[in-house]
Parts: C-alpha cells; sequence; structure tokens
C-alpha cells in the first residue's frame, strides 16, 4: 500500500479515539472554550528566539515577547511597543520612545534599557542586525521610556528590519535575560506578551503551554498580523505535538484538539468531509522549498556541484511529494522570489527550466573533484515538509551516482546541527532541507537565506561579495524601478553562484473546528482574536 492510501485509511479510523490508535498527550474531548488545543507544525525543543531561526521558535516567541514593530497583511511595518519615533535630518540618529505601561511577566515595568540590550542581542545574528551593527556607533538609553539608535551612515530600511515577521524578530526581553551570549541559550523565558510561558509545563516532544497576561494592554488599532491590538480571548493554548499526520487528523476529527497548523493535503479531503471542520490556504504568500547546501565542504564547496543539483533536480518531484495532484498548490520557480509580488522575476533562471540534465549533472560533479565522498543528508522525520523533500533527495542523489549518507533526525536536532561548522563525517553535515516563507521573501529585507557574507550568513556560510553587492544596490535603491533592477541581478548572481537549490513553490492548509473563530491566514497563526465556543 503507497503512503496516501495508508494515511487516509489510518486518518479515517476517527470513529475511535486518536490517543487510543497512536502515542499521544491525553487529552480531555470537548475540552472547555477556555483552552485552546493546536497541533504545531512541529516540536518545540528549545525556546530563544535570536537562537535560531525555526518558524516554530518564532510562532511560540511571538506570543510570550512583544516587538518594537509588527508588519501588518500589507507588509508594512507598525508601531507595536514603540509609541513614537524620530529620525535627524541627516538620517543618522533614530529616537524610539515606548508605549507607557508596558510590563514584563514578573511584573517589572518594561524600561527603554531592556528594549536597547534586546536590539543589541539581536544585532549579532539577525542579518539586517547584523547591517546595523556594522553601522553602529551607539544604542543607548536615554531615560525610563526612551533610547537612541546612532549610525554612521543612513539605513532607511530601519523600521522594516525591527518590523520583518521572519525569526528572529526584535523580541523585547528584560535586560538581564537579553545580555545572555546571542550564541548560548537564554533559560528564562519572561517576556511582555500577550501570552505566559508555563515552564513547569513545558514537555518538549509533548506539550507546551501559554497562558493569558492579564496585564497586557493591547494597541487600539485592529489586529494585523503582527500589528495592532493582540486581544487573547482564551485562558491558555495548549501546544499538542503530533508528528504523526493521521494521529492529527483523527484527533482533530474528534474534537481532541482545536487547531491544526499544517495538515498535509493528502488528508485534507477526508478532512473536508467531516460538517466540524473546516480547512483553508493557511498563506496565500505560500512558501519556497530549500535544498541547502554547506558551501564550506566538499563537494558543494564547489559551485560546479552546487550547479549540477540544480541541473537535475525536478522541482515538480519535490512539489508533488509536498502536496499530490493538485495543481492549484504550487508552480514551479526558477529563482529565490515570492511569485506575484512586485520584485519577482526570473531572471538567469534557465537553468531550472526544461528537461532535467542527469548526464549533465554528473560531468560537474566529476570536474568539481567528487570522487564518491559520502553526502550527509540530515532529514527531519517529524515535519512532513522536510520528510518528503528528503525522500526525493535521496532518490536523487544516487541517480547521480553520491554516496547518500541519510540521517534520519527530528526538526529539533536539525535545527541544532545545522548551526555545526564541523565537517560532514565529524558532526557536521553536506546539505539538510527546510522552507521559507514567501512573506519573508519578496524581498532582500527579511530574507535571511539569501544573504551571502560568509561566517555571518545563514546556515551554508555561503561566501559571495557579488550577490552581497547586489543586496546592498537594493537597500540603496531609491525607486522601484532600481529596486527591481537589483532585484533582476540579484536572482541571476544568486542562481549562478547556487546560494541554495529552490525546489519550487507551495501552498499549505490550516483545519480547525468550527466552534474556533476569528482564524486568519498569515505566514504563522495568529492566536490574538481565536476565540472558541463550547
Amino acid at each position: 500500500m503507497d503512503r496516501r492510501k495508508l494515511l487516509k485509511g489510518m486518518a479515517s479510523t476517527a470513529a475511535l479515539p486518536a490517543i487510543s490508535r497512536f502515542p499521544s498527550p491525553a487529552l480531555a474531548q470537548g475540552g472547555d472554550a477556555r483552552t485552546l488545543r493546536f497541533v504545531p507544525q512541529t516540536n518545540l525543543a528549545n525556546f530563544d528566539p535570536i537562537w535560531g531561526t525555526q518558524y516554530v521558535v518564532r510562532n511560540a516567541a511571538a506570543l510570550v515577547w512583544d516587538t518594537l514593530y509588527g508588519v501588518d497583511e500589507n507588509l508594512a511595518p507598525q508601531r507595536q511597543m514603540v509609541e513614537s519615533e524620530t529620525v535627524s535630518e541627516d538620517g543618522l540618529t533614530w529616537t524610539f520612545t515606548l508605549r507607557p505601561g508596558l510590563k514584563f511577566h514578573d511584573g517589572e515595568p518594561v524600561l527603554a534599557k531592556d528594549a536597547a540590550a534586546s536590539m543589541a542581542r539581536w544585532s549579532a545574528r539577525d542579518p539586517m542586525g547584523i547591517m546595523l551593527k556594522g553601522i553602529q556607533e551607539e544604542l543607548v538609553a536615554i531615560d525610563d521610556r526612551s533610547f537612541k539608535w546612532v549610525l554612521k551612515r543612513p539605513f532607511p530600511k530601519m523600521l522594516f528590519a525591527l518590523a520583518k515577521n521572519n525569526a528572529p524578530c526584535s523580541f523585547v526581553m528584560p535586560e538581564r535575560i537579553a545580555k545572555t551570549d546571542p550564541f548560548k541559550q537564554i533559560t528564562e523565558y519572561i517576556g511582555s506578551g500577550p501570552m505566559r510561558f508555563m515552564k513547569d509545563e513545558w514537555v518538549p516532544g509533548a506539550r507546551a503551554v501559554f497562558a493569558k497576561n492579564t496585564d497586557y494592554v493591547p494597541r487600539n488599532e485592529p489586529a494585523s498580523w503582527l500589528a495592532g491590538g493582540k486581544r487573547i480571548l482564551v485562558d491558555r493554548i495548549e501546544w499538542i505535538v503530533m508528528p504523526d499526520p493521521a494521529t492529527a487528523s483523527a484527533a482533530l476529527q474528534n474534537g481532541e484538539v482545536d487547531w491544526w497548523e499544517n495538515p498535509i493535503s493528502d488528508l485534507v479531503p477526508l478532512l473536508r468531509k467531516n460538517a466540524s471542520i473546516k480547512v483553508d490556504i493557511a498563506d496565500p504568500l505560500g512558501n519556497i522549498g530549500s535544498f541547502r547546501m554547506n558551501h564550506l565542504f566538499p563537494p558543494f564547496n564547489n559551485v560546479k556541484a552546487r550547479r549540477a543539483i540544480l541541473m537535475a533536480l525536478s522541482q515538480e518531484d519535490y512539489m508533488r511529494s509536498l502536496v499530490g495532484s493538485d495543481d492549484k498548490l504550487w508552480r514551479p520557480i526558477p529563482g529565490y522570489f515570492t511569485p506575484g509580488t512586485p520584485l519577482y522575476n526570473e531572471e538567469g533562471g534557465e537553468i531550472l527550466k526544461g528537461k532535467r540534465d542527469l548526464d549533465g549533472a554528473k560531468r560537474l560533479l566529476a570536474e568539481a573533484g567528487y570522487k564518491g565522498e559520502p553526502i550527509t543528508c540530515i532529514v527531519a522525520q517529524d515535519q512532513p515538509i522536510t520528510k518528503a523533500q528528503g525522500d526525493v533527495t535521496a532518490d536523487l542523489l544516487k541517480q547521480l551516482g553520491m554516496n547518500v549518507d541519510f540521517i534520519a533526525t527530528d526538526w529539533g536536532t536539525t535545527g541544532t546541527r545545522r548551526a555545526m561548522k564541523n565537517p560532514p563525517g565529524q558532526g557536521g553535515w553536506s546539505m539538510f532541507h527546510t522552507w521559507h516563507a514567501g512573506a519573508d521573501c519578496i524581498n532582500p529585507a527579511a530574507y535571511t537565506a539569501i544573504r551571502c557574507n560568509g561566517d555571518n550568513a545563514w546556515f551554508g556560510w555561503p561566501n559571495s561579495p557579488e550577490v552581497e553587492s547586489d543586496i546592498t544596490a537594493w537597500f540603496d535603491a531609491k525607486s522601484l524601478d532600481e529596486e527591481k533592477a537589483a532585484m533582476r541581478k540579484l536572482n541571476k548572481d544568486a542562481l549562478d553562484f547556487v546560494v541554495y537549490a529552490p525546489t519550487g513553490f507551495f501552498l499549505t492548509y490550516q483545519a480547525w473546528r468550527k466552534n474556533v473563530d476569528g482564524v486568519v491566514k498569515g505566514p504563522l497563526p495568529f492566536a490574538w482574536n481565536v476565540s472558541k465556543t463550547a
């Protein structure tokens, strides 16, 4: 029996409680209306919003830590913790004033020194933060509510840097926590956001719990993505980890859980037959699949080996593995940017178009000096997006005559291991799979994965001064035409260099029970303004 038939058969046995068929946390069926039970995309293995970039951590962090700014559904930055900001005439001094009455979960007031320390920690890890740190004169508190960021040259996209919705964002934590080495994980989870993290109830691999912060004062504006009034309408949100899609499907149908972040497309027809469940596209801006290679070690330290992957991979194979036969859920992309957005282009994308050239790819691998060394593929099995892509990659690499060292692991371990710079055979890696939200890929501002600044780049550590020059040209652009020109050159140069291999553009679903109201579309599951009736 094939995988899709097996999953449908397992998930359709919803007449039996999910917990009787598969190991899962004990859940009270038909839970009270003040507790929202949510199945996240994967396990919350660690919880430091600056230490890593996994979306699951960002999603949890958005509940606990508030941000200075937040991007709205129009992708525009809006004030969040900030009441006002001013910029000097020369563009070098930004002064920020916090909203009055902000309070951390431990009862302490949020002060400007907390925000300044948090931005210092953020700027050590985030690509845009690193850019700011490189031109920083000083970042200091002025008084209890105001701080200033003085630069050596103007940075017009400051607000985009502080508002972007990808991880890490500009989360504000108490100064004593923010002073933790940005390359070490924090151990206290105190923020000023709309929910408190219940550390004593955290069971990695099973459950994470968030309780309503009754001291939180939402903004007056309507909520819009990460901006506006974040009103929490339930007392608790319990994240119930269910890596098996059939388990999650059955639990949702039985009312054991209320909301499933990412049901796989194979099970959507079954869910739609249930009169108690709603299913919809999670985010119309979709996602870009990623085959991420390690630029530090053979064979992918040689651009010919990386280009061999582009010549050989079939985006359709990858996308079919994710979405099945529904052509409305995917499209090929000969480049790196989100289709349908103003700066999308296909410059230099010929290598990803047309018939796949396995023979040509094998020749390039030989020219790159590949001699059969193991290709260590780190593939998370508890994340359907990575598991499906990993299976396609294992087959592809074998067709190319490569020696596949397939490491089946979990997403939390992937997040830790991909940060290691050891050689592949010594605890390191050759490639891993991930994906990037389309909202993060409309331009270079929030696009961590496109950066090519060596040790400061994202995992794989690509180093291309030409690509970085293109990114700088976009930041410096003074008109839409200049931005488009910079983006065309960036797409071509990034493909020539092969920053990573895009595996296609795809949409995903979310599903929730009809007694849950307020679920909206977007790049993360926004819990504010979501209510539940018994």
